[in-house]
């Protein structure tokens, strides 16, 4: 069989009759069959269900989509499950036996709180306390602030009245003049009769001086005291070096407490400029040195202080009583000098001078007799020299007024004190404090007004230029340079101090 096919190319891009056959080719052609699916779609996307409410709002297809919406909210609630509780079955209760064996299980992990922190409730065998036990001792630990006492210390730990004056006068021979500031109280309170009367001091441990530690012990209700010797070793400390950056950081680095390094200051500053000290200068410094064998340290008075520049005179200064007087003395003898016009007040500046001028209070011009230094009220006030207070009480416009006779026919006057500080017929040293500058008397606020006197006549201070100086001599001498020599031998260098390394690039070694 012979088949014949007819390829008909025509199409949509043909026009004319050609477009023609093929319009009515198609239109010959039957239309595929849809689901009901497919209907419903193209009749949802016609009809518009849920059209935008904001918009035309009041025609036919914004109340169409009005009622979708609450067709929509009215299935879902009609749908919902609803608000009651979901009812369900409750533990059975445990029988007298069953919870007698659990509550015996749970005494192990929850009596105790375990890890849950709940406690077990009370049982019928449990009976409520009266009042709550105490703790049989309470042990404590104190301290000894500054400017404190012993007795003030036990009654801020909480020992009684009693025992405080008991300690007191058991142990006041051992401490003397007062416990060390941070000495260390070791307290134990025992237990009290009652809750109304403090505990009892059981046992006291402290330090009463660097050679003796003191334990009060009560037994048979009786405190007993024991002391305990320590051994101390008192050889002098001896700190020797070469100046580097700083003396001071140079002396630190080698071992020189801070208080002996302040001291050696304040004495070589007397002879030689310290603006002037260089590197290369040396410094020797011997100082009182106290070690317990429980390495406990005390450092003491600075004993002797040396100084070698490097180009200049060398500095010998050894401390040395005499006649009653604890001074500085060159290795020669000679003590340091004494001049009558020595600073009543430190730092102050004069405020008014010697001469006619108008008295601020009186309003006419008179002698001012004498110098006027301004400072703070309550500052120290400082006899300029030696001498005996001749006069020391209210002096009319001086207000509260000091005299002090020195001899030779001079004196010198403090007036208008806040307080006075010193008694007439004591005896006072230069740099001794007898007042406080105040406002007593004629005066127009805190100042110190300063006078001297010339056999009874007041003069201008700042015309007296007088010095005097301490002159070893005799037997007294002999035994100077002895000590001075004996300082001088001891050894420098020993291990215990030199190991430490130096700073400030000062090379160092110190020994004791």
């Amino acid at each position: 069989m012979r088949l014949l096919f007819q390829d008909n190319q025509s199409g949509f891009q043909q026009g004319g009759a050609s477009m023609s056959l093929w319009l009515a080719d198609s239109l010959q052609r039957p239309a595929a069959p849809r689901d009901w699916r497919t209907r419903l779609r193209d009749w949802a996307e016609d009809v518009n269900l849920v059209p935008d409410l904001g918009q035309n709002v009041g025609s036919l297809t914004w109340f169409r989509g009005l009622a979708t919406c609450f067709g929509l909210c009215a299935t879902a609630l009609y749908l919902s499950p609803g608000f009651q509780p979901v009812p369900g079955a409750p533990e059975p209760l445990l029988t007298p036996a069953q919870y007698d064996e659990v509550r015996s299980q749970m005494i192990t992990p929850l009596a105790l709180g375990a890890d849950s922190g709940r406690r077990m409730g009370a049982t019928d065998a449990v009976q409520p306390l009266k009042e709550t036990p105490e703790r049989p001792q309470i042990e404590l630990n104190a301290q000894i602030g500054s400017s404190d006492t012993l007795a003030r210390a036990l009654s801020r730990a909480g020992v009684s009245s009693g025992d405080v004056a008991t300690v007191t006068s058991m142990v006041g021979g051992d401490i003397g003049a007062g416990v060390k500031p941070g000495t260390r109280l070791d307290i134990i309170l025992g237990r009290r009769a009652s809750r109304t009367s403090p505990r009892p001091l059981d046992k006291l441990n402290f330090r009463a001086r660097l050679d003796l530690a003191v334990e009060l012990n009560r037994v048979g209700g009786v405190l007993q005291v024991t002391r305990v010797p320590i051994r101390v070793d008192n050889t002098p400390l001896r700190i020797q070096g070469v100046v580097g950056d700083s003396i001071y950081r140079s002396a630190r680095a080698a071992g020189a407490p801070p208080k002996a390094v302040q001291a050696f200051l304040r004495v070589i500053a007397k002879q030689v400029d310290l603006g002037s000290i260089g590197a290369g200068d040396r410094y020797d410094i011997i100082t009182e040195y106290h070690r317990a064998e429980t390495g406990d340290v005390e450092v003491g008075e600075l004993l002797y202080a040396g100084f070698r520049r490097a180009r200049g005179k060398a500095v010998d200064m050894l401390k040395w009583t005499s006649e009653g007087r604890t001074e500085w003395f060159e290795a020669s003898g000679v003590g340091e000098k004494r001049g009558v016009l020595g600073a009543p007040v430190d730092g102050a500046r004069m405020t008014s001078g010697f001469g006619m001028r108008r008295h601020p209070i009186l309003g006419y011009t008179r002698m001012h007799a004498g110098i006027d230094f301004g400072a703070r009220y309550g500052s120290p006030i400082y006899a300029v020299t030696d001498g005996v207070v001749a006069f020391a009480g209210r002096h009319g416009g001086h207000g509260n007024y000091v005299r002090i006779s020195h001899g030779g026919g001079l004196a010198t006057g403090y007036a208008h004190m806040s307080r006075i500080a010193a008694v007439p017929g004591q005896r006072v040293r230069r740099g001794q404090v007898i007042g406080y500058v105040g406002s007593s008397g004629l005066s127009t606020g805190p100042h110190l007004h300063y006078e001297l006197y010339r056999n009874g006549q007041v003069v201008n201070p700042l015309s007296v230029k007088f010095t005097t100086t301490a002159q070893l001599t005799g037997s007294n001498l002999v035994a100077f340079r002895a000590r001075l020599a004996q300082l001088k031998g001891l050894k420098v260098g020993t291990h215990e101090v030199a190991a430490a390394a130096p700073t400030a690039g000062a090379p160092a070694a110190a020994g004791k």
